[in-house]
């Protein structure tokens, strides 16, 4: 009787270095999430470097990001994405021109408006497809509102005070889940400055969660440890 031949398992591909420094910084305790929001990408995009072996452009900035963490004793996120924005090298082409950068496309008119609406996962990461379109607008030099969503027991003032959100007339949304939707900047009241929310951004690394956050926080609209479960950036053309 005829053996039976037993399936081989596929070989195992070979991790580039970018996934081998991937892997080292896991290892110190920061997760895919945390390695994307140090360089400033999508979470998927680091688990590229496993799939479809990319990250070559991004293996200088994790090599520093490893120092730091390893010798320097950095940890601080944003400290980290400050390093990695240093030794970020752009790809290129067959030529030796620079790639272009694939991201999605940031939409915004010609009269300046534009719209980026993340839910809760995005949020989880930062909030990374809002940065090009606060990037833009800043390039544009629009302005720019947002809306928020909270658990409404993390608010400091009541709803509908003029003290939180002056001059915005669109009432506040209150859900069924005990949660508010409330709206900060508005072409009436001239919202606010694009420029200033990039920097803002940028200081925190990127992440565009935090950054609203902060604002919130140091302008006294809500406590410190409240959590966004939605961030819409709307954008427009100051007159």
């Amino acid at each position: 009787m005829p053996r039976r031949s037993r399936r081989q398992p596929p070989p195992r591909r070979e991790l580039n270095e970018a996934a081998h420094l991937a892997d080292r910084l896991q290892e110190t305790g920061y997760t895919k999430r945390d390695i994307a929001r140090i360089l400033g990408r999508d979470p998927s995009l680091v688990s590229q470097f496993y799939t479809k072996n990319k990250g070559a452009a991004f293996v200088p900035a994790l090599q520093q990001v490893l120092a730091a963490v390893e010798t320097g004793g950095i940890t601080d996120l944003p400290e980290l994405a400050s390093i990695a924005a240093r030794h970020t090298r752009r790809r290129t082409t067959a030529s030796g021109a620079r790639a272009r950068v694939r991201t999605r496309a940031v939409l915004i008119t010609p009269t300046g408006s534009g719209t980026g609406r993340v839910g809760a996962q995005a949020i989880a990461s930062g909030s990374a497809r809002l940065r090009p379109l606060i990037a833009e607008a800043s390039h544009l030099g629009l302005r720019l509102a947002f809306t928020v969503r909270l658990a409404k027991t993390s608010y400091v003032h009541p709803s509908g005070s003029r003290t939180d959100s002056p001059g915005i007339r669109r009432d506040v949304i209150q859900r069924a889940d005990h949660t508010e939707e409330r709206s900060y900047g508005s072409a009436q009241t001239g919202g606010f400055d694009a420029a200033d929310f990039a920097r803002r951004v940028d200081a925190a690394g990127g992440d565009v969660t935090a950054a609203v956050h902060q604002w919130l926080v140091e302008s006294g609209r809500i406590q410190p440890d409240a959590q966004i479960l939605h961030l819409e950036i709307r954008t427009w053309r100051p007159r």
